[in-house]
């Protein structure tokens, strides 16, 4: 099985710039049923996308692909007209608020916002909105949502990607393909793959990740990559303490960041002697999460973690 996404997700596009143009035709080659796209005065119109098949994508399928994708003014006429339930957006920063506004309205399901720099107030209006609704948003500033061999969403490269039994999540894209990476390597496979977003402001959470993994009865195990700055990684090792039954490992990145200084991400700040990198590992490694002391350990750690709960 998998969570969020999988074979029957139909894919709308909001931003066909260069970068949506781009990854839409990545999506759609690792075999994404893209039905639709949102452009503000390309209503009417339709976008071309053909080339070589991604071999590492959905198995059964034509060495080439040509798809046409109609064009629509709004959100909800492209999923009245196609049926869309997702999602993808690479509308440029200032815009891309609205744009998760929209798709929220329109009653989709998933909502994966791939866009970067987006105002903090522009998104704390974003997450005023969404309470209350369905739809439930991934990201922004996020590498997207994979679920091999059925369906992926985002910017992440398709190929490393390998059906299996182990979920993750990340704030991290870069580190969530260096796992992803090593996972495959040692055989394991993934569920579904999660990049949640750095930004301070975003929409699911390391909990909310965890939560769908634990239901899930095809993830037998959790890798979870967090970074410095904020509380969601106490606030998930809480949770696991409280709840999780399947065995987690974890990475913490930022453990040579200096205090007071952004490295990188929005939300890897770390503010008067919180959001330190070793307060979250010490804070995991009390809920029973082995932790990888490396990037280069992190496969190995999943590994641990399962001889532990007796899954290898």
């Amino acid at each position: 099985m998998s969570v969020l996404i999988d074979r029957s997700t139909r894919l709308l596009v909001q931003g066909l710039g260069g970068a949506g143009r781009f990854h839409t035709d990545r999506c759609i080659a690792y075999g994404t049923e893209v039905v639709a796209a949102t452009h503000p005065i390309r209503a009417g119109e339709s976008e071309t996308f053909e080339g070589e098949t991604d071999p590492g994508g959905v198995p059964g399928r034509p060495d080439r692909y040509r798809v046409e994708v109609p064009i629509f003014a709004t959100v909800r006429d492209a999923v009245r007209e196609t049926g869309a339930n997702a999602s993808m957006i690479f509308v440029p920063a200032p815009f891309a608020a609205d744009a998760i506004m929209e798709a929220a309205n329109a009653g989709l399901d998933l909502i994966v916002a791939i866009t970067e720099h987006i105002p903090v107030l522009d998104m704390v209006r974003v997450k005023r909105y969404l309470e209350g609704k369905g739809s439930r948003l991934v990201g922004p500033n996020c590498p997207g949502v994979i679920t091999p061999h059925q369906c992926k969403i985002g910017i992440m490269p398709g190929y490393i990607h390998r059906e299996g039994r182990v979920g993750v999540v990340s704030r991290s894209g870069t580190l969530t393909y260096e796992a992803v990476h090593q996972l495959s390597q040692n055989g394991l496979g993934q569920t579904t793959a999660i990049g949640i977003g750095g930004d301070p402001v975003h929409g699911t959470t390391f909990v909310d990740a965890l939560e769908m993994f634990e239901r899930d009865p095809k993830t037998e195990g959790v890798i979870l990559i967090g970074e410095i700055g904020g509380s969601a990684e106490e606030e998930a090792a809480t949770w696991i303490a409280e709840n999780m039954s399947k065995p987690v490992a974890a990475l913490i990145a930022g453990t040579s960041a200096p205090p007071g200084k952004r490295m990188g991400h929005a939300g890897a700040i770390i503010s008067g002697g919180e959001g330190t990198a070793r307060e979250k590992i010490s804070a995991l490694e009390a809920a029973g999460v082995v932790i990888a002391p490396t990037p280069t350990d992190m496969g190995e750690a999943m590994l641990d973690a399962l001889r532990r709960a007796g899954k290898v």
